[in-house]
Parts: structure tokens; C-alpha cells; sequence
């Protein structure tokens, strides 16, 4: 209703004008009486009135539907109604609705061109990286073993990037199924023991027998590959540990708690680490931040409908707790 009256007050103030000039106009002709011209206005103020009543019940769902805000894209069409304004808005936004569309698809067919090429280039990648590890694995001295520590920090990007590529697709590659979190947990710190080794910081394990999980392995495991790296990146003396405390809590949901011993996180950069590309104050000291760790441990417990918390106290270390 206030749509309405919007839009007909130029034609109310027009007509009021017009009224106020008639009336004045039978005035200075000496005309008839007051009550005449009273008479005259109420007919025609009768009339406008009318015509409006009939221009906002033939426009009444027009209207509303103006007032109202699409809650979906299929929401989002003109009127149904038969009036010619209404139907010329909704072939208009039927018109619009099917441009945008097709751009959608377009970009969407880009994207998914754009992931697949991606996905070729990291396995074609990891050929090669995997036949200069085959050609150093029983060579000694510092500079193979430099090279292997190359090696497998271009293999930790080349995975970054790769599953950084799959997140916007990731209903369509991912496999749920019960794991036992003591069997992940030391499969994945067994594939990161040259990490532990060239770091010189040694993984505890300590997860409650029976503690069962119900998730993806293979992202899961990216997830605590992430949380390794990163507690081993920040974790500058030698002879420190990296703690994985697995339990059931009261509620009888599983946890995994992946506790470091490092240079921890400044206070205020703490509500900010899930963000992307976020280095912080650490990020300043230690080159190889990315940022994209946790980012993708949050986005990626998201997906799996896991909890992910965080705490730390500098000097001391942090803790990351994914609750499943």
C-alpha cells in the first residue's frame, strides 16, 4: 500500500492543484456559491478516489510482490498477475533471470575446467617428485638429505593446492565410513615422520583403545597433516613433542586434540587464524606461512560436519581440538 501511494502521489498533487485553480477560476467569474463549488470537489474527489481504488486492487499483488524480497533465485519472477505493467516486468525478469543463468553455467563449466586441469597438473607433477625421491633414496650425505627436504615440502604444496582446488566440489569426493582414530592418527604421523625427524621433534600418541569416528579418511587425514605441519613449523627448539590426545568426551562425542609445544599465538591474532591467507604476527618471523592451513582445517571439518577449536598462550603452545 505505501508502494502505491508512492507511486499515484504526483497524480494526487496534480489534482489537488487542478481543483484549487478550478475553484479559483469560478471565484473570479462570479460564479456559483461556495457550496456549489464545495459540492463540485466532493464529486470529484469521489471519482479520484475510485479510479485509485480500482488502479490498487487491479495492482494490489503487483505491489506486494515489490514489497517482498525473493528468499531463492526461482523466487525471484515478476507478478502473476495480468495487468500490462506487471506482465511487461515479469517477461523482463524471466529475460534477466535466463542471462543469468546461462552466465552461471558458463562460469560453472570455467570452474570445473579450470579444477580438472588442476588435478592433472599436481598428479603430473608428482611423478617427477617421486622419481627424484626413488634416485636419492639410498644416497647419503647433507646434500640428498637437503634434497628430500625439498622434496617434501613441494609435495605438501602440490597437496595444498590440489585439495584447495576439490573444496568447491567436495560433495562429489568424499567417502564417509567408521574409522578408528588411533589407526589414522599414527598413519599419518608415520607418513610425516621425516618432518619429525629433520625437525628433530618427536610425536606422542595417546588415544583411548575403542575410540571409533565416523568421517573421511582421506581428508581427514589432509586435516591433521595440516595441524602436524603447522605445530612443527612453529616449533623452534629441538627436543619438544607434539601431542595427540585422543578421548570420548562426557557427551560421548569423539575428540582429537593436537597439542604442540611451540612459540603458541599472539592473543589477538587468535580470532582471526581460521581466516584465509591470515599469517598474523608469526607469519613475520617464519617465511613459510601461507595462511592456508587452517583455513583449510576449518573449511574442511565444516564439510565433514566436525567441530574445530583452537587455543594457545605464547611461549607455551596450542592446542587444536577437532570435536567429531
Amino acid at each position: 500500500m505505501k508502494l502505491f501511494i508512492r507511486e499515484q502521489s504526483p497524480l494526487i498533487i496534480v489534482y489537488l492543484a487542478q481543483l484549487m485553480i478550478i475553484t479559483l477560476v469560478y471565484r473570479l467569474d462570479g460564479g456559483s456559491g461556495v457550496t456549489v463549488s464545495l459540492y463540485a470537489a466532493l464529486l470529484s474527489t469521489i471519482l479520484l478516489l475510485g479510479y485509485l481504488a480500482y488502479r490498487y486492487l487491479a495492482n494490489r499483488t503487483f505491489y506486494e510482490r515489490l514489497m517482498t524480497v525473493p528468499a531463492s533465485l526461482e523466487e525471484s519472477g515478476g507478478p502473476a498477475q495480468n495487468t500490462p505493467l506487471a506482465g511487461s516486468l515479469r517477461m523482463l525478469l524471466t529475460q534477466q533471470f535466463r542471462l543469468y543463468q546461462n552466465d552461471l553455467h558458463n562460469y560453472r563449466h570455467k570452474l570445473e575446467e579450470h579444477i580438472h586441469f588442476i588435478n592433472q597438473w599436481v598428479h603430473g607433477m608428482k611423478t617427477p617428485l617421486s622419481v627424484i625421491h626413488l634416485m636419492i633414496q639410498d644416497k647419503d650425505g647433507p646434500p640428498f638429505t637437503a634434497i628430500g627436504d625439498e622434496l617434501d615440502r613441494l609435495k605438501k604444496g602440490l597437496e595444498t593446492v590440489l585439495y584447495t582446488a576439490r573444496l568447491d566440489t567436495f560433495e562429489h569426493d568424499f567417502y564417509v565410513e567408521r574409522l578408528e582414530l588411533s589407526a589414522v592418527v599414527r598413519s599419518v604421523t608415520s607418513e610425516q615422520k621425516r618432518l619429525f625427524i629433520r625437525k628433530r621433534v618427536f610425536p606422542v600418541i595417546s588415544v583411548e583403545s575403542g575410540v571409533s569416528i565416523t568421517s573421511d579418511e582421506k581428508w581427514l587425514s589432509f586435516v591433521i597433516t595440516q595441524l602436524i605441519t603447522n605445530a612443527l613449523r612453529y616449533t623452534v627448539e629441538e627436543g619438544k613433542f607434539v601431542h595427540f590426545h585422543g578421548y570420548l568426551e562426557e557427551q560421548g562425542r569423539a575428540v582429537l586434540e593436537v597439542r604442540d609445544e611451540g612459540v603458541g599465538i599472539p592473543p589477538g591474532d587468535l580470532p582471526r587464524v581460521f581466516d584465509p591467507y591470515f599469517t598474523g604476527v608469526n607469519g613475520r618471523s617464519f617465511q613459510e606461512s601461507t595462511g592456508m592451513g587452517l583455513y583449510l582445517v576449518k573449511q574442511i571439518c565444516g564439510k565433514l560436519e566436525h567441530e574445530v577449536e583452537i587455543t594457545s598462550e605464547v611461549g607455551k603452545g596450542t592446542a587444536v581440538r577437532i570435536i567429531f
